[in-house]
């Protein structure tokens, strides 16, 4: 949305509350939104961005709430004073189901979230510390300059500026090393591993962010509301919170504040409007709203929020392409230098050998292909080297240090970078945002620096390093499309961009000249012997065994998971192990 609209509205927000003939019931409704818009900020980036579903968390809003009506009535603490410490428990709680819960995956993440959502809400109404099913009363209000905000209009400022707060932090989040990683967990985690992202980490770090927004909220609550018990902390809440999300826009800011409009002012009309049709009996605005939310489901699924940014013109300019300062780049081994190592490797299913006793190795400099039939085993091959699979015996060594058994990330950090058999990008991000994933690695600030946009040095830096590589390849011109919108050759050659960015000693090309056209091969050839000039190691799966015998200086042919011929070329295309492997016979 345009700047001038923003601040527009943010005016509006500031004097709205001071007009003379606004109800304070608008007033409170705009908190109550608010309050609803915190929760939700937190779900864009869990839900929207990471792809986590949580139905648990207005039980966050209870730790907040609790935490602060407990040390304001008990122990007389400023409301103020009781905010880190609202937080600090939010946020440990947050962590012990964080490293429980999100191990879960597919339906069950929602569920075990359910699960502790039930269960956190029963023990807010049986704990004595809380007054078990009464609540806690006469919870001081907050105190400013002086004042103390008894009403609505009062506490108006203090909820919105935490808001337009949260909202800023989340944008920066999102706009940085941090958010790419987040991202990347829509995708599976396995691409953002391989370039050193620790995905368990960046699942915990967005579910402790979102649970502190919702600890915020019930902090706020309880000081706006000036009583709190179980009611407003149960999986309904959850539920409303997560619609919140979803009707706005789950992956957009914006769409948080929209979403929770929405669902807090339908809920409040079909409240006051229903009865007066059907009679007081019976819960006919929860049926309604029910149906409605269906209905904007089912026709806006992206969320309601794109659909009102497209509606506002908004001038089209074409994006500066990052100048920066260059990364450091790791130094490359003398070209012979043994590089990597596989001994004896074998890898089991169950009764499957998948890859059975392969042994071969790759030196500085040099261009390597492992070739074979469709299910030769190849590439489990490149999932044992880069530590997706782990060896059921054998050992692989990198530079003379065993790799084999360990992750991703620690093989990533030692300078492999891949690219995969299956294109594995995320459609919905830029073509830079994408490959910028591959410098993960290069980049060392953490989230609290993004949160409060100190890392920009860096991601100029990496955003610039980006760009660099995706010109290296040839996608200039698509730098600032979405990756959805290519073809599946330039798809591939994204992927290898990404893995430059990694800035490896070794190189592992599964198939990337799949989907190229006869040109494009060609140009693609150009580029893997000038990055072999410039020191580059590579190892690649292909399938094109003219591209292949031109391309490569030593070649490795596997057949169901064994090793049945290596060497040079020339004399591998005349083995008649390999012949038989690929045309059923010499004859």
């Amino acid at each position: 949305m345009p700047r001038p609209i923003l601040l527009v509205l943010v005016v509006v927000g500031a004097v709205f509350p001071l007009l003379p003939g606004v109800p304070v019931f608008w007033v409170t409704l705009l908190n109550n939104i608010g309050l609803g818009a915190l929760v939700a900020l937190g779900l864009v980036v869990l839900t929207g961005v990471g792809g986590l579903t949580s139905f648990g968390q207005a039980a966050f809003c209870g730790f907040g709430a609790f935490t602060t009506a407990v040390l304001t009535t008990r122990y007389g603490w400023s409301p103020w004073a009781t905010l880190p410490v609202a937080v600090a428990i939010t946020g440990a709680a947050a962590l012990v189901l964080g490293l429980l819960t999100m191990r879960l995956s597919g339906h069950y993440l929602p569920l075990g979230t359910i699960a502790w959502g039930l269960s956190l809400y029963f023990m807010f109404g049986e704990l004595e510390l809380f007054h078990r099913h009464d609540g806690i009363t006469a919870i001081p209000p907050f105190h400013v300059a002086g004042y103390d905000l008894y009403d609505s209009r009062g506490i108006y400022y203090v909820i919105w500026a935490c808001v337009v707060l949260a909202a800023l932090a989340t944008r920066n989040l999102l706009d940085s090393r941090t958010g790419r990683a987040i991202r990347a967990l829509r995708g599976g985690g396995m691409a953002a591993a391989a370039f050193g992202v620790s995905t368990m980490r960046v699942k915990l770090v967005v579910f402790v962010y979102a649970a502190l927004l919702a600890g915020i909220s019930g902090w706020l609550y309880a000081h706006m509301q000036r009583a709190v018990n179980q009611s407003p902390f149960g999986i309904n809440a959850g539920i409303e919170y997560l619609l919140m999300a979803v009707l706005g826009g789950a992956g957009y800011v914006g769409g948080a504040i929209l979403g929770s409009g929405l669902v807090t002012l339908l809920k409040d009309q079909l409240q006051r409007i229903l009865p007066q049709l059907f009679g007081s009996r019976g819960n006919y605005e929860t049926i309604v709203f029910g149906a409605l939310l269906i209905v904007l489901l089912q026709t806006a699924r992206e969320g309601l929020w794109p659909r009102l940014v497209a509606l506002v013109p908004e001038r089209r300019h074409q994006p500066r392409l990052p100048q920066a300062e260059p990364l450091p780049a790791r130094a490359r081994p003398p070209a012979g230098e043994p590089l990597l190592s596989l001994q004896s490797v074998r890898k089991a299913f169950g009764g499957l050998i998948a890859v059975n006793d392969v042994s071969f190795n790759v030196r500085a400099g040099e261009i390597v292909g492992l070739i074979g039939p469709n299910g030769a085993g190849k590439s489990t091959i490149f999932n044992l080297v880069t530590g997706v699979l782990w060896p059921t015996s054998g050992e692989i060594k990198f530079r003379g240090e065993r790799v084999s058994g360990r992750s991703s990330q620690f093989v990533a950090r030692r300078g492999i970078g891949r690219t995969f058999q299956h294109v594995n990008v995320l459609p919905n991000m830029s073509v830079l945002e994408n490959v910028a994933l591959g410098a993960h690695l290069r980049g060392r600030k953490g989230t609290f620096s993004s949160v409060v946009r100190a890392d920009r040095d860096e991601e100029a830096r990496l955003l610039a390093e980006a760009a660099r590589q995706i010109e290296r390849m040839g996608l200039a011109r698509h730098m600032h499309r979405a990756a959805g919108s290519l073809s599946l050759g330039q798809l591939r050659i994204v992927e290898i961009a990404r893995a430059l960015c990694l800035d490896p000693v070794l190189l592992l090309l599964d198939e990337p000249a799949a989907g190229l056209r006869h040109m494009e091969k060609r140009e693609l050839a150009q580029t893997l012997v000038r990055l072999k000039n410039e020191g580059l190691t590579i190892l690649l799966v292909e399938h094109d065994m003219s591209f292949v015998m031109q391309l490569t200086d030593h070649l490795v042919v596997v057949d169901f998971g064994t090793k049945i011929a290596e060497g040079r070329p020339a004399d591998v295309r005349t083995d008649p192990a390999v012949i038989e492997a690929y045309l059923g016979g010499v004859a």
